[in-house]
């Protein structure tokens, strides 16, 4: 009885570090969007309308390559939670991009990496998830981190795309918390609803169809490789570690995205911006390494 318990919690230490890894390449992956939109050069809904159009097939080709019953079974069996995410998805990808058009890339990134609130809070009081006292530590001083860098924007022009930020990361949170609670369904449906509800939200808007040709290159390089991916491997991290914890890795899209900036634009982060990226990095890896020493002492 002894050995299979030992065995049950090495085999539940496996799953949280694969669920760490996909969280963290996803991050990666997905820091290059602010990048791409930069490059682009547009109107933050010709860029939203151009990536949906890009991802959409794509996502749905995806579906019936690797899901066992194909798109429109998968929707029929998971219509609720797949609409939500869908939903979700699309509000945080069109906050996300308007964010990075109206501020600083590094605040927009350092802001969206307080995912952790948002997804700690859902998934204990809607889900009700159990977060250790360490992880909420962690949170409290990735908060303080956001609010130094909100707090460089006020009565800034950049203000406006701090708020973006803000509800990027508010949809992007609850949309963990969403497909850990159904883990079962396609990730690839959801996100190819995620991607017909920016495509048509964002057609009202957009006027695609006249831009130099970086920005159909860029579009197409977040729509059909980066963003995907991305999206794939941080919307499967939840199947093997808790929502918290998974949410503790959006720094790791600060820190990557901040630096592509910096290289490309040579667009360096104010010195408060620094400030407080430093605090949010520190309270992630307060927050994972603990649960990461703590899963294996248990172990």
């Amino acid at each position: 009885m002894g050995d299979e318990a030992l065995t049950s919690q090495a085999i539940d230490v496996d799953r949280r570090r694969r669920g760490w890894l996909l969280a963290a390449l996803g991050m990666l992956l997905v820091s290059t969007d602010s990048l791409f939109v930069r490059l682009a050069d547009a109107d933050a809904w010709d860029v939203a309308f151009l990536v949906a159009a890009f991802s959409l097939p794509l996502q749905l080709g995806l579906s019936a390559a690797f899901d066992d019953d194909g798109p429109v079974r998968e929707l029929r069996a998971w219509w609720g939670p797949l609409l939500l995410v869908g939903g979700l998805g699309a509000v945080s990808q069109i906050a996300f991009i308007g964010a990075i058009t109206h501020t600083e890339v590094a605040n927009a990134v350092v802001i969206v990496a307080g995912a952790p609130v948002v997804a700690a809070l859902i998934g204990r009081l809607v889900f009700g998830e159990r977060t250790s006292a360490r992880v909420w530590l962690a949170i409290l001083i990735t908060v303080v981190g956001i609010l130094v860098v909100v707090a460089g924007s006020l009565g800034q022009p950049t203000l406006d795309g701090d708020l973006l930020a803000v509800l990027a990361i508010a949809s992007f949170a609850m949309s963990i918390n969403v497909w850990r609670r159904y883990a079962a369904m396609s990730v690839f449906v959801g996100l190819a609803l995620s991607a017909a509800a920016m495509l048509a939200v964002s057609a009202a808007f957009a006027s695609p169809f006249s831009l130099e040709p970086r920005a159909y290159a860029s579009a197409a390089a977040m729509g059909l490789v980066f963003n995907p991916l991305g999206r794939v491997a941080h919307s499967s991290a939840p199947r093997y570690a808790p929502a918290a914890e998974v949410a503790l890795f959006a720094p790791v899209e600060t820190v990557a995205a901040t630096a592509w900036a910096w290289i490309a634009f040579s667009e360096a982060p104010e010195p408060i911006t620094i400030v407080g990226a430093l605090i949010v990095i520190g309270g992630v890896l307060f927050g994972t390494l603990g649960s990461l020493s703590g899963a294996r002492r248990r172990a």
